[in-house]
């Protein structure tokens, strides 16, 4: 039996797809081929990052608009699909500028569009970035390692979301060479990541020869030993979907304890999500991208638990979904962005500082969509 949904909130979620769907179309018809990641003065601007089209977000877009094909059927949502999926071929011809993200670019666009359509073209775009990924895998230590350049040891919990690329690709071929990678990974993110409170390290330097770890910096958190709230709803969601592929009990009892401590942090707040749950008192920085993740993880860790536990998980992530939405929404049709108040990193400058994000507007999105089970399986 499935969770049923309180009528008063699949009123809000009918209510707010009606809004998505009318702000998603109208950035449709301004951006054209654009790739969007953050507004400037109300407006995308085209790969607007100093690393173009090899950033990490570049799939986050054409997500959205997978999305809101599956639910809607608006060939619009697709035709902009496609073709900044063939934008994104450039970054797979001239890859070396490529890193551990490729999950995030082409889970959400090839995948998804192989998934939804049956393009032999997609389903090739997808396997090239799985074996890209796969390529980063240390044997040794039993990691893939994050980034390039000198950090052959280190490893990050964002990447649990890229894996299910490699989860993807075993299935695909019937390979299970890419499933050990997925699941080695995720062993040694659990061990050198996740701490016994549930709160995570963002990074974790390791030895390259032998997987021991040698130090875990603070990342985009606050400080080394904070809690750098994207990264705690990185963990919610990845170890999650690491259990729907391997079934591993370990997977979801992570996902759960990271959830409760995630959750716990949220609730004292009103259930919106600051930076770092263990930033100093001032100033306040808010992180609304991480409440949208987290509330995905939650609807995803709701769906592999019995009927006792799903209350908790679905009323936590509507819970999340609604204060952000009341706190942070832009309905403006004539301005880009919907979700604000995201930001990149604890110590980053004012250009990500609380600032509408592409990323938080597509896990906004999928889990509207999820609520009125309109949603489709992107990881």
């Amino acid at each position: 039996m499935n969770y049923r949904l309180a009528a008063g909130d699949r009123k809000w979620a009918e209510s707010i797809f009606e809004k998505l769907n009318a702000k998603l179309k109208a950035e449709c018809s301004r951006l054209g081929d654009i790739i969007p990641y953050i507004p400037r003065d109300g407006h995308y601007h085209d790969l607007d990052t100093s690393e173009g089209i090899y950033w990490w977000t570049n799939g986050f877009w054409p997500g959205i608009l997978w999305q809101m094909y599956h639910a809607t059927k608006d060939e619009t949502y697709r035709k902009t699909a496609e073709t900044i999926e063939k934008r994104l071929d450039k970054a797979l011809e001239s890859w070396e500028g490529l890193h551990h993200d490729v999950g995030f670019m082409w889970l959400h666009s090839a995948v998804a569009n192989y998934r939804l359509t049956g393009s032999l073209d997609s389903r090739r775009r997808g396997l090239h970035a799985a074996n890209l990924l796969a390529g980063r895998y240390n044997p040794a230590g039993k990691f893939i390692r994050a980034w390039n350049g000198d950090r052959t040891g280190w490893i990050i919990i964002d990447c649990l979301m890229n894996i299910p690329l490699l989860y993807w690709a075993s299935a695909e071929i019937n390979d299970p060479r890419f499933s050990y990678i997925a699941q080695n990974h995720a062993d040694t993110a659990l061990g050198a990541l996740v701490r016994p409170d549930g709160s995570c390290n963002h990074i974790a330097v390791l030895s390259p020869e032998t997987g021991e770890c040698l130090e875990t910096p603070g990342g985009q958190g606050c400080a080394p030993g904070s809690s750098w709230s994207r990264g705690q709803s990185w963990a919610v969601y990845g170890f999650a979907l690491s259990f729907r592929y391997t079934r591993q009990q370990k997977y979801l009892d992570a996902a759960k304890r990271i959830a409760h401590y995630v959750t716990a942090n949220c609730a004292r707040n009103n259930w919106i999500s600051v930076v770092d749950f263990r930033a100093p008192p001032e100033p306040v920085k808010y992180d609304s991208t991480a409440a949208m993740i987290s509330a995905c993880g939650l609807l995803e860790i709701a769906s592999c638990v019995d009927e006792s536990e799903k209350m908790f998980y679905h009323e936590s992530a509507g819970n999340l979904l609604k204060a952000g939405e009341k706190a942070f929404a832009d309905w403006d049709i004539q301005t880009d962005g919907i979700i604000g108040r995201g930001t990149g990193s604890y110590h980053g400058g004012p250009e990500d500082t609380e600032v509408p994000i592409i990323y938080g507007d597509y896990f906004f999105v999928e889990a509207v969509l999820r609520l009125l089970g309109k949603d489709f399986l992107i990881w």
